[in-house]
């Protein structure tokens, strides 16, 4: 069981970015799965969730900017960020639960996630 997160890098406020998460070891198509980020200094907080059958959400900071999204055919996790402010400037993890099909975003929250990437740097500075 494995995810592997790229794409990260460095922006100028206002531009996109989409980092991925790759996929392996288990059914990703009835995996809930999401975004976390952490910024130096600050705890790690959930930017978004999707569940196995597409239903998503946000965390106020980044609604109407970032989508996640599953290609369920590659096995990968996106998402796409734009209107990057600087404050969003930290490592972005993905996380998956897997061996569970769930229905609902707050029992995915309760039982939180299992498997988790190593993360990959998003910095935004002019």
């Amino acid at each position: 069981v494995q995810l592997v997160e790229s794409g990260g890098g460095s922006v100028q406020p206002g531009n996109s970015l989409r980092v991925s998460c790759a996929a392996s070891g288990f059914n990703f198509g009835t995996t809930s799965m999401g975004w976390f980020r952490q910024a130096p200094g600050k705890e790690r907080e959930e930017v978004a969730i999707i569940l196995s059958y597409g239903g998503t959400d946000y965390a106020d900071s980044v609604k109407g900017r970032f989508t996640i999204s599953k290609d369920n055919a590659k096995n990968t996790l996106y998402l796409q960020m734009n209107s990057l402010k600087v404050e969003d400037t930290a490592t972005y993890y993905c996380a998956a639960r897997p061996g569970s099909i769930i229905h609902d975003i707050r029992f995915l929250r309760r039982l939180g996630f299992s498997v988790w990437g190593q993360g990959t740097q998003v910095t935004v500075a002019s």
